[in-house]
C-alpha cells in the first residue's frame, strides 16, 4: 500500500483510515470518486473491503491475478477482494480458527458476484485432488442453482438475490476443501404471486417454460409461452435481453446432476414448480350466496396430478376453510376473494417449502464425507440484503432492515473488540470510542411483550376480527413514547403531513424508514389450509401448539445466525453501485452518499480511526524506511523494534504521534506518515551509490540486449534475402537460406515418414530445390518398405508364405482390373482373400476334389429372368454350378470367351462361354450375389487360358443362344432394384458407394433390395462384398 502514497493526488489514498478528513462525508466521497474514475474500485477501512460495482468487465479477475494475490501480505498490493479472501485463509491457517466474510450491499451493487469471485479464488487456490475437485465442482455449481430458485430482476438488478445466503466451506488441516453448509434467510415468497411493473419472477419459471425439452413441457402440462401464466406477466417483461433462460436452464440442469440430485427428484422438483404456475391460472367466481366456486377443471387436473392430490380434495381446499371447534371440525367455505387470498398463500407456502427441501438437498451433496467435524475449520460467506428505502416498505423491507440493525450492532461490537483486543495485545492503553449504540432500535423490534414483532404476533393470533389498523392501534399504544417511534397519529403537525394514517415510521441508525401496515399481518399469517396439511404431513404435524409467524422465524434464525458471526473471526466487504442505470464511468454522489450511510462506512471509519491511523510490523516498518537514518541504513543489525525506535527519533516524531507496541508501531495521523513517505521519496534520489550500481547494471544489461538484437537483425536480413531468390541457382544471396530448406525438409521428412506400402498419401511435397532428391529417397524408402514387408513374410510366417504368395498374387491381378474402373474396388482393398464363403462344407470339396473357391451365387435362367440358387465352386480343371448335391452346369476354363462387369457398385458378373454342345445352346450367363471382385478375380486367376475382362460398361450384350443376344442394363439410382424392363433387356439398378445406405459386407447399414420382379436368362447374381 505504502508504495502507491504518492500517487494519492490523482488515484486517492488505497485505505480511507489515511484520510486526513476522516469525519467528513465529502472527503470521503471524493476519495471513492477518484479511485472509480481510475477503474480502482476496491478501497480499504482498515481490513473492511468497499466495492464498487464498475459494471464492465476490467481484466481483474485472471488466473494470474489469482497467482499474485496468493501468499501475500494484506497491505502489499492494492486492494483486491482476492487480498481479503487470501488473508482469510491464510489466517485460518496459521491460527486454526473460523472465520467469516460479511458481503453487503443494496440490490445490484455486486454482492453475489463479490462471493463468487471469493468461491473462484478459493477453487483456484487451495490444493488440489481428484475428490476435492468434486467438491470444488460441488461448491461452485451450488450458486446457479440457488440462484435460479432464489433470485429474479428486480428494476435495480437483473439478478438480484431474494434471500440471504450463509454458506459455510470446510477446510481440513492442509488447507484443502472438504465440504460446505448452506443456510438460506428470509425468501421473497410474496414474488411468486406479485411482481411489480418491469420486474419478474424467480428465474426457475422462465427457465423452465423457455427451456425446458418439450417432452418435459408435455408431461409438466405446460407450453412454452410465458404469457399464459398469470404469475409470470404482472411484472410485463417475461423477456430480458440480458438473460438467456434457455442457456441458462442448461446450466441449472448440469449443475443439479452435479450436486446429485436423482433423476426422479428432478422430475418431482420440476412438478412442483410446474403445479405453481398451473395454480396461479385457477379461477375462482362468486355463486348467489357470494361464495367461491370453482370452473378451471384443466388446471385442477393438471395441479391434481402434479401434486399427486386427489381432485376433490383440491377443490374443497381451496373454497372452504377447517373451523376447529372443540373436538369437531367444521368446513367453512370461502368468498371468492379469501379463495384468491387462500390460492396465493398455497402456492407461496409451496415454493418456499420447495426451496428449503433444495438447499437442504444441497447441503447433503456439500457434506463433508472425508473426516469428522472436529477435523476441520470454515471459512464462511454471508451474502445478505443490504439497507432497503423505497417508496413502499412493505413487510420484507421491515425484516431485511431489521437484520441489517442486528448485523450494524453486531459489526461495531466485532470491531470494537478487535481494535480492543490488538490495542492489549500490543500494549497500548485504549480510549474509549464514542459511537452510536443501534441497541435501542434493535429492542425496539425484537423486545419481548414490548416489541413491534410481539405486538405483531399478538394481533395475528388473537381471537376475533384482527385488521392492520388494530395493530397499528396496538403498536401506538405500546411504543407511543419510544423516540425512534412515529406514527400519524404520535407524530407533530409538521410531521403528519409526510406519514399516511396506515404508516409507521422508525429512526433507523441509517436514517429514517416509513413502512406501510397495509397487508403486513397476511405476510406472517399462518395458513391452516387442509391443503397444505394434505401436501406437507410430515411437516405440519396436528399440534395445539401455537404457530410462528414469519417475523418471529425470522428473529430467531437471525438470533442463530449471531450466534454463527459472534464464534468467527469477521471480514467485511461493502458493495456500493455508483448509479441507478447500470453504466459504466457513471458515478452518482447522491445514491452514493445514500449507500455509504446507510451501511454505516463512516461509522466504522471513526472507530477504526479513534486510535490510530497506522500500524505495522516493525520489520515492514524498518526494512521500507531505513533508508532515512544513517544509522540504520543499509542494515541494521539490532532489534527491529530498537531500529525502529531510533528511526523516529531521527525523523523527529513527537511523543503524542506514535506509539510503539510489543511488535508494532502505531502512528496516529495520516499527515505523519505522508510526511515520512514523501521523504523517502526524496531520499530515492539521492541514493547516488545505489543509483550508479543500478545505473551500471542497466547499462551492461542494455548493451547484451543490443547484441543481441544486432545479431538477430542479421540473421533474419539474410533469412529474408534468402527467400526473396530462392528459385535463383545457388549463390551467396541464397545459399544459407537453401541449406537450411534441406535441412528442415529432412527433419521433417524423417519424422513423418510413410508406415506401411498402402500409405501412399502422406510423402511430404518436397520444396523446389529438392524435387530430384525427394523422388530418388521415395523410390528408395518404398524398395526399403517392400524389402522388410517380404523379409517379414518369411522370419514371422515361415508356414504361411505359399498363402500369403497367392493373396498378393490375387490382390495384384485384382488391382490391375479393378482400380479406377469399379466403384466397389477401394472398400475390396483391405480385405483379405479366403478359399470359400459358404458356411457348411461345399459340395464340390467331397465330389469335385479340391476347390480353390466357392461361394452362393444367384443364377439367372434365359427364360424369364428367373433367380435359380446355387453353389459356384471353382477348381483347377473347371468351374461349376451346383445345387445342392447336383451339378447343374460345368464349364471348362477353355471354353470361356471372357466376362464383363459394369463400372458401378452392383454385383453382378456376366460369364461369356463357347458352346459345343448343341442340346445347351448357351452362350453365356449372369450371376449375382455378393463378393463379385474376389469371385472375378479367382475366375480369371484359375483359368489357364487367355480369359479376359470383356466389357466395364453400363449396357453389356450376351448370347443366349446362336442367333439370339440378350442385354443386361446398369444404372444408379436411390434403391437397389433388379427388374426386366420395357424393352426386354434385364435392369439392374445400384446405390453409389458414396450416399448409399446400403454397405454390404464392408459394414454399414443394410437396406433391403425391393424385389419388384425378377426375370433370369443363363445367369447368377453375387451382392458384392469382401472377398
Amino acid at each position: 500500500m505504502e508504495g502507491a502514497l504518492t500517487a494519492r493526488d490523482r488515484v486517492g489514498i488505497q485505505d480511507f483510515v489515511l484520510l486526513d478528513s476522516y469525519t467528513s462525508e465529502s472527503a470521503f466521497l471524493d476519495n471513492l470518486r477518484k479511485r472509480f474514475h481510475e477503474n480502482l474500485i476496491y478501497t480499504y477501512i482498515g481490513t473492511l473491503l468497499v466495492s464498487v460495482n464498475p459494471y464492465k468487465e476490467l481484466g481483474i479477475y485472471t488466473k494470474k491475478q489469482m497467482d499474485i494475490y496468493m501468499g501475500v501480505n494484506f497491505f502489499e498490493l492494492p486492494p483486491h477482494i482476492y487480498a481479503l479472501s487470501d488473508n482469510a485463509y491464510r489466517t485460518m491457517l496459521m491460527e486454526n480458527n473460523n472465520h467469516v466474510i460479511l458481503i453487503s450491499g443494496e440490490s445490484g451493487a455486486g454482492k453475489t458476484e463479490s462471493s463468487k469471485k471469493i468461491l473462484q479464488f478459493y477453487a483456484v487456490s487451495c490444493p488440489r485432488t481428484s475428490l476435492l475437485d468434486n467438491v470444488r465442482d460441488r461448491l461452485l455449481l451450488s450458486n446457479p442453482v440457488l440462484e435460479a430458485f432464489g433470485n429474479a430482476k428486480t428494476l435495480k438488478n437483473d439478478n438480484s438475490s431474494r434471500f440471504g445466503k450463509y454458506m459455510d466451506i470446510q477446510f481440513d488441516f492442509q488447507g484443502e476443501a472438504v465440504g460446505g453448509h448452506i443456510l438460506s434467510y428470509l425468501l421473497e415468497k410474496s414474488r411468486v404471486v406479485h411482481q411489480n411493473h418491469g420486474e419478474r419472477n424467480f428465474h426457475i419459471f422462465y427457465q423452465l417454460v423457455e427451456g425446458a425439452e418439450d417432452g418435459l413441457l408435455r408431461w409438466l402440462g405446460l407450453e412454452r409461452n410465458c404469457q399464459l401464466y398469470r404469475y409470470l406477466v404482472q411484472g410485463q417483461c417475461a423477456k430480458v435481453s440480458s438473460i438467456s433462460d434457455k442457456t441458462d436452464w442448461r446450466t441449472v440442469r448440469k449443475a443439479l446432476s452435479v450436486i446429485e440430485i436423482s433423476e426422479a427428484d428432478t422430475e418431482h422438483l420440476f412438478g412442483v414448480i410446474a403445479s405453481v404456475l398451473h395454480l396461479g391460472n385457477i379461477r375462482f367466481e362468486a355463486d348467489a350466496r357470494g361464495y367461491a366456486t370453482l370452473n378451471s377443471s384443466t388446471e385442477m387436473h393438471w395441479l391434481s396430478k402434479l401434486l399427486g392430490v386427489h381432485v376433490q380434495v383440491l377443490r374443497e381446499g381451496l373454497t372452504h376453510r377447517k373451523i376447529e371447534a372443540r373436538a369437531e371440525e367444521v368446513l367453512s367455505p370461502l368468498t371468492a376473494e379469501h379463495a384468491i387470498y387462500a390460492r396465493d398463500a398455497l402456492a407461496k407456502a409451496i415454493y418456499g417449502r420447495t426451496f428449503a427441501w433444495l438447499v437442504n438437498k444441497t447441503n447433503e451433496s456439500l457434506a463433508n464425507k472425508v473426516r469428522l467435524s472436529s477435523d476441520y475449520t470454515v471459512i464462511g460467506l454471508l451474502d445478505i440484503y443490504g439497507f432497503e428505502v423505497f417508496h413502499v416498505n412493505s413487510f420484507e423491507q421491515f425484516c431485511i432492515n431489521y437484520c441489517n440493525e442486528k448485523l450494524q450492532q453486531l459489526f461495531i461490537q466485532l470491531t470494537l473488540k478487535s481494535e480492543q483486543e490488538e490495542y492489549e495485545a500490543e500494549g497500548i492503553e485504549w480510549e474509549a470510542v464514542p459511537f452510536f449504540n443501534n441497541k435501542i432500535i434493535c429492542d425496539l423490534v425484537e423486545e419481548k411483550h414490548r416489541g413491534i414483532i410481539s405486538v405483531l404476533d399478538e394481533e395475528c393470533l388473537r381471537p376475533g376480527e384482527a385488521s392492520d389498523l388494530t395493530f397499528l392501534e396496538k403498536l401506538e399504544e405500546k411504543l407511543g413514547g419510544h423516540p425512534h417511534f412515529v406514527t400519524h397519529k404520535l407524530a407533530d403537525q409538521k410531521t403528519r403531513k409526510t406519514l399516511e394514517r396506515g404508516d409507521f415510521r422508525l429512526l433507523h441508525y441509517a436514517g429514517e424508514v416509513t413502512y406501510c401496515v397495509v397487508g403486513k399481518e397476511h405476510s406472517s399469517w399462518q395458513s391452516k389450509n387442509s391443503i397444505v396439511k394434505h401436501c406437507f404431513p410430515s411437516i405440519e404435524p396436528d399440534s395445539k401448539k401455537r404457530p410462528e409467524t414469519v417475523a418471529t422465524q425470522f428473529k430467531s434464525s437471525l438470533a442463530g445466525l449471531t450466534e454463527i458471526l459472534m464464534s468467527k473471526e469477521p471480514w467485511y466487504v461493502r458493495c456500493l453501485k455508483p448509479n441507478n442505470s447500470k453504466q459504466s464511468g457513471c458515478f452518482d454522489d447522491v445514491l452514493v452518499r445514500h449507500q455509504v450511510k446507510y451501511l454505516g462506512l463512516m461509522e466504522h471509519l471513526r472507530v477504526r480511526r479513534a486510535g490510530f491511523a497506522y500500524r505495522r510490523r516493525f520489520e515492514v516498518f524498518l526494512q521500507r524506511y531505513k533508508a532515512l537514518c544513517p544509522d540504520t541504513w543499509p542494515h541494521w543489525k539490532g532489534k527491529p523494534a530498537d531500529g525502529v525506535q531510533r528511526l523516529v527519533i531521527h525523523l523527529g516524531y513527537r511523543p503524542d504521534e506514535y506509539k510503539m507496541g510489543r511488535t508494532k508501531i502505531f502512528i496516529r495521523h495520516p499527515r505523519t506518515l505522508f510526511a515520512t513517505e514523501d521523504a523517502f521519496e526524496m531520499c530515492k534520489h539521492k541514493l547516488g551509490e545505489s543509483t550508479k550500481i543500478e545505473a551500471c547494471w542497466r547499462g551492461m544489461q542494455a548493451r547484451k540486449e543490443r547484441e543481441r538484437r544486432t545479431w538477430a537483425v542479421k540473421v533474419i536480413k539474410r533469412f529474408i534475402k534468402g527467400f526473396m531468390n530462392r528459385n535463383q541457382p545457388v549463390c551467396v544471396d541464397n545459399a544459407e537460406y537453401l541449406t537450411f530448406v534441406r535441412q528442415n525438409y529432412l527433419i521433417r521428412l524423417k519424422e513423418n515418414l510413410p508406415k506401411n506400402l498402402l500409405d501412399k498419401n502422406t510423402w511430404l511435397t518436397p520444396p523446389p530445390i529438392m524435387q530430384e532428391a525427394s523422388r530418388i529417397l521415395h523410390q528408395l524408402y518404398v524398395r526399403l518398405l517392400v524389402r522388410k514387408y517380404v523379409r517379414g513374410l518369411s522370419i514371422l510366417f515361415p508356414e504361411c508364405n505359399s498363402h500369403h504368395l497367392s493373396q498378393l498374387q490375387l490382390k495384384s491381378l485384382t488391382s490391375a482390373l479393378f482400380k479406377g474402373k469399379k466403384e466397389s474396388y477401394p472398400q475390396s482393398v483391405s480385405k483379405p482373400f479366403v478359399a470359400t464363403r459358404i458356411s457348411k462344407e461345399p459340395f464340390g470339396k467331397t465330389v469335385l476334389g479340391p476347390t480353390f473357391y466357392s461361394v452362393l451365387v444367384v443364377k439367372y435362367d434365359r427364360n424369364g429372368f428367373r433367380p435359380r440358387q446355387r453353389q459356384l465352386v471353382l477348381t483347377q480343371a473347371a468351374a461349376y454350378l451346383v445345387e445342392e448335391a447336383k451339378i447343374k452346369q460345368r464349364v471348362e476354363y477353355g471354353s470361356l470367351k471372357g466376362v464383363s462387369v459394369s463400372h458401378l457398385s452392383d454385383n453382378f458378373l456376366i460369364i461369356h462361354v463357347s458352346c459345343d454342345d448343341i442340346k445347351q445352346k448357351v452362350g453365356g450367363f449372369v450371376t449375382a450375389r455378393n463378393f463379385l471382385i474376389v469371385k472375378l478375380s479367382c475366375l480369371l486367376f484359375c483359368s489357364t487360358e487367355k480369359t479376359y475382362l470383356m466389357s466395364l460398361s453400363t449396357v453389356i450384350r450376351f448370347d443366349i443362344h446362336p442367333g439370339k443376344e440378350g442385354f443386361v442394363d446398369f444404372r444408379s439410382g436411390q434403391e437397389t432394384m433388379v427388374y426386366r424392363a420395357k424393352n426386354g433387356h434385364l435392369m439392374v439398378v445400384s446405390v453409389p458407394y458414396c450416399n448409399s445406405a446400403t454397405i454390404n459386407a464392408f459394414g454399414g447399414v443394410h437396406r433391403p433390395s425391393r424385389h419388384i420382379q425378377y426375370y433370369n436368362a443363363n445367369m447368377f447374381t453375387i451382392p458384392m462384398s469382401t472377398h
